[in-house]
């Protein structure tokens, strides 16, 4: 039986916030009702944030970070290691390796991993960006610190495959992150040891 709404403006507000991943009918509902209680100052502010996110926000030219400006921080800071690209699936996983204090290179972001299932190539993720980035020279190592999955693994295979020939350091993060999790979930202390213990990649699958 379908949940009956006393508003048409409620039935739609509860459906656009049940479109967000992790959110079910129940907690839209919560959080619709939740902003139906604050002052209209409050939830306009919150809408307007969002609109301004979606308009404004820029990935990096350089690395495809997230950003305020065309290069991001971390890409335009002159005191990390440019020498050093750690490579990871999402913007997630550059915030949870920076919240080790671990790592003082520079990232980059593919934008997901290779897989078939889901209908996702190579062509589909930031490769070709990055293969140029080590073409150009200055990059001493490439450090693979994507999520010990089968995707994640036939990722970092294709990756070393395209590199191979480069005079590049190809390295990969210690196993100390648990077989299929995912990298952003991994804690700290863990994530910041894999970082630091990373080893050569020898291109086993």
């Amino acid at each position: 039986m379908n949940q009956q709404y006393p508003s048409v403006l409620l039935e739609k507000a509860v459906n656009e916030f049940a479109k967000l991943p992790g959110i079910g009918s129940k907690t839209a509902m919560r959080l619709v009702l939740h902003l139906l209680r604050q002052d209209v100052q409050a939830v306009e502010s919150f809408g307007q944030s969002l609109i301004t996110l979606k308009h404004d926000v820029k990935y990096c030219s350089i690395c495809h970070n997230i950003s305020d400006t065309d290069v991001c921080e971390i890409c335009s800071d002159m005191q990390r290691d440019h020498s050093t690209i750690c490579v990871v699936e999402n913007i997630q996983d550059v915030m949870a390796i920076e919240n080790t204090h671990q790592y003082k290179g520079v990232y980059h972001v593919l934008g997901g991993v290779i897989s078939p299932m889901d209908g996702v190539g190579p062509s589909d993720l930031q490769m070709q960006t990055l293969v140029e980035r080590v073409e150009d020279g200055g990059v001493r190592e490439v450090i693979l610190a994507l999520s010990p999955t089968m995707e994640g693994d036939t990722t970092n295979f294709y990756i070393y495959r395209k590199l191979e020939n480069v005079a590049a350091r190809i390295s990969v993060i210690a196993r100390g992150v648990a077989q299929n999790d995912e990298l952003q979930y991994t804690d700290e202390v863990t994530l910041g040891r894999s970082i630091v213990n990373r080893v050569v990649f020898t291109g086993q699958m």
